[in-house]
């Protein structure tokens, strides 16, 4: 046994030294992984406090930023204001660190009269893109308008109606957000930037916000907007109602006092000489007194005509006919269906008195006609329809579309502004020698009057 022992020694000594190096190695070995995972771990927080640091900054900043965006939207109502913040805030909340190089294409556009997108305010966008009108009826801009809902779009310089922007041209990605106020959507949102994976679902979420809160700002200075290009107009109307009851009693009143001063002198020294002479001077002076009163009572139905409030809008118009033919022998026949009268309110109906008398007394000046027609009619239970008709001699309608600002006369104007007011459509055909026939469309719902902006008009 003791020779055995004797004989294994020096193996069991190299084994025991082995074990100790392989333990010793292991120890080594764990304590320079901790030390370096220690390391790492501290690392890995230090990046992680440097990159949460950079996120507070940034959030900090789009805070700033959106903070700076509601309190200027709501501090102004400059339309032109607004819409630059809009864009301006959207391009630095994408630039964090106030990067004013990104190559970021954006603009809002918005709806004309005729239902064409113009140009509101662009960034980045060429002297022939600012002139731009797109119709939103093919691709991505008709989607838009018709979902009332944002969209992405790949390629913009493809699509059928955005690769009429230049400035899309060098695009690869895009975002369109509608500009929406109830069931109507006025204008769309529009950025573009080169890189395709531009906008990330981060992006998208904080243009979408800046777009909601835009909309609200937008919308707020476009109401303020309409509200004093409305008052601008009233004041206009206001002048020129001015202007024409100057032209009345000019061309009415005014005249016939003078020739009754005239033949007052006249008899004055006439009485003396010949008196019969004189008394026969007299009766032409009373009568030219008499039509004189008669002149400036038609005046003063024409400004505020009382029937119309006791008697109702078949009357007034009536009254008005009585009064042109008793004044200027001006045959004028009217017609009436009683059940249009009481669909429309007393607004409408002060409105389509003023229409009617402005018409009236167009055609009694200027058509030379033996006749005219004035007809309110149902047409559809929610919709009536003026007619003013007469006999004269006509006129060239486009030729006095095109110079009408260089008239004396704004007849057709008052018309059309005082149809507004009422949501109702003028139209008017005539044709040299072929008389002249005026009607105005009145809605009776709201439905009607939106058939009626469609170009429904029966």
């Amino acid at each position: 046994m003791s020779s055995l022992f004797a004989a294994l020694h020096p193996y069991l000594l190299w084994i025991v030294a082995a074990v100790v190096a392989l333990l010793a190695f292991l120890l080594g070995w764990s304590a320079r992984a901790w030390v370096l995972g220690r390391r790492q771990q501290q690392k890995t927080k230090r990046l992680q406090q440097v990159v949460l640091k950079r996120c507070r900054a940034e959030y900090q900043e789009r805070l700033a930023l959106l903070d700076e965006l509601s309190q200027t939207l709501t501090a102004t109502l400059n339309y032109q204001r607004v819409l630059d913040v809009a864009l301006d805030v959207a391009m630095r909340a994408l630039s964090p660190k106030g990067n004013a190089a990104i190559p970021l294409v954006c603009a809002v556009l918005l709806f004309d009269d005729r239902g064409i997108l113009r140009v509101g305010s662009a960034r980045r966008f060429t002297p022939a893109d600012m002139r731009l009108g797109l119709e939103a009826t093919r691709g991505a801009l008709a989607r838009t308008v018709e979902q009332r809902t944002p969209l992405n779009v790949h390629e913009p310089s493809r699509d059928a109606e955005l690769r009429q922007i230049i400035a899309l041209h060098a695009t690869r990605s895009a975002r369109l957000f509608p500009l929406t106020t109830g069931l109507d959507v006025y204008g769309v949102l529009l950025y573009a930037h080169p890189s395709p994976d531009f906008f990330t679902p981060e992006r998208v979420e904080l243009l979408d916000f800046l777009g909601k809160q835009a909309t609200t700002a937008i919308q707020n200075a476009r109401l303020y907007h309409d509200l004093e290009r409305e008052k601008q107009r009233l004041a206009e109307v206001e002048e020129e109602a001015r202007k024409k009851l100057a032209r009345d009693l000019h061309d009415g009143p005014t005249q016939t006092i003078a020739a009754i001063a005239m033949r007052a002198d006249f008899v004055r020294r006439l009485i003396e000489k010949n008196p019969q002479a004189a008394a026969e001077e007299l009766a032409k002076i009373e009568d030219l007194a008499r039509h004189t009163t008669k002149e400036i009572r038609h005046l003063l139905f024409t400004l505020r005509p009382l029937v119309l409030e006791t008697d109702g809008l078949g009357a007034a118009l009536q009254a008005m006919a009585d009064k042109v033919n008793q004044l200027y022998n001006q045959n004028v026949i009217v017609e009436v269906d009683p059940q249009a009268v009481e669909k429309l309110d007393s607004s409408q109906q002060t409105t389509v008195f003023a229409i009617a008398e402005e018409a009236v007394n167009n055609a009694r000046k200027h058509a030379n006609a033996p006749h005219i027609w004035v007809r309110l009619k149902l047409i559809r239970p929610d919709i009536a329809l003026l007619e003013i008709e007469d006999d004269g001699v006509g006129f060239d309608l486009g030729s006095v579309s095109t110079n009408y600002e260089y008239r004396g006369s704004l007849g057709m104007v008052n018309m059309r502004e005082r149809a507004e007011l009422i949501d109702g459509q003028v139209e008017i055909h005539t044709a040299r020698g072929k008389g002249t026939t005026i009607r105005l469309w009145i809605p009776l719902s709201a439905e009607a009057a939106e058939r009626l902006r469609q170009g429904e008009l029966s």
